[in-house]
Order: C-alpha cells, then structure tokens, then sequence
C-alpha cells in the first residue's frame, strides 16, 4: 500500500476540501446546525483557530491554523466526521457502515494545502468565500449563509457586496 504523505508544519495554516462520499447529498446545510457543534466541540477539545470556512450541500472548505507545537490536523478533521456522523444517527438518520464498520458517510481522504503566506492565504480564503457563486448555489457571495464572509463583512474586512458581479473572480481547483 502506498503511503500518503502530507505536510505537516506544527502552528501551520492549511487550506482543506473536506467531501461527502454521495457528492449528490444535501446532509451538510439540511444539518448544518449539528456540523457546527461538531467542529465547535472538537475546537475546545483540540484548539485551532478557524479562519475561513464555507459548507455547501456535499463538502466544506476551510482554513485552520494550529497552535504552536501541534500539526495534528489529521486527528481534528477525524473526530469532526466522526462527531457529526454520531449526531446524526442520534437525530435519526439511518447511516450506512462500511466494510470496516465505519459509516459510509465521509470520503476517507481530504485535500490539503499548507498556506505558504499572506497572499496564498488571501487567495484561499477568496476561493472559500466564492464556492458557493462557483457551484450555482447562489448569484451573489453575501446570498449564502453557510460562510464565514459574514464575519469578514461584520469585522470590516470585505464589503458585503464583495465580488458580486465582479470580472475578478477567485479560480484555481483548490480540492475539487
């Protein structure tokens, strides 16, 4: 079996594209609410600073940054499925479980990408803000409210009418 290596820079920010494996499923808005709790109580277990993130029906996008001494974003974004696969089956919802006994809900891996600066990180958390315009979801950025551009427009970081119809659109296939 090959190995998969992933860079790992303690007290880093990483850019991640984490998917649902039915790329076709709504779970991620529909429960919205338990997806937040889940990434809210692996935050105070686990600290990490959550710069940017967006979800949209099948995955999220988001930008962490660890604390100094500690790259284990691995063991974060594993007890964040986890915990929202557990809420859901306490809400009701039958899940399927793998072959490993695992539920079928999650792809196995995620896209990674170690921010290598401010501009990388600008670009990044453009792309985040802009995927739900990409995907069709919405026309305009501030239409949709499973984003943190919110926060950016309530602490006076972009204007609310950020990219809304603008030539100047974040691109790149950052995990997709």
């Amino acid at each position: 079996m090959v190995q998969y290596r992933r860079s790992r820079a303690p007290g880093g920010t990483y850019f991640f594209t984490i998917a649902l494996n039915d790329r076709r499923s709504r779970l991620l808005v529909d429960h919205v609410g338990l997806l937040a709790n889940a990434v809210r109580d692996v935050r105070h277990a686990r600290p990490f600073a959550l710069d940017a993130i967006v979800v949209l029906p099948d995955h999220l996008h988001a930008v962490l940054t660890l604390p100094c001494g500690d790259a284990d974003y691995p063991g974060r974004w594993r007890a964040v499925k986890a915990r929202f696969a557990r809420e859901l089956r306490r809400a009701g919802l039958p899940l399927r479980r793998n072959r490993s006994g695992e539920y079928d809900l999650w792809q196995r891996r995620f896209w990674e990408h170690r921010i290598r600066g401010e501009r990388d990180f600008a670009v990044h958390v453009d792309y985040i803000h802009f995927n739900p315009v990409k995907h069709g979801h919405v026309t305009r950025v501030d239409d949709w409210p499973y984003s943190s551009f919110h926060r950016y427009v309530r602490l006076g970081i972009l204007p609310a009418d950020w990219a809304g119809g603008s030539v100047d659109r974040p691109d790149g296939g950052f995990g997709e």
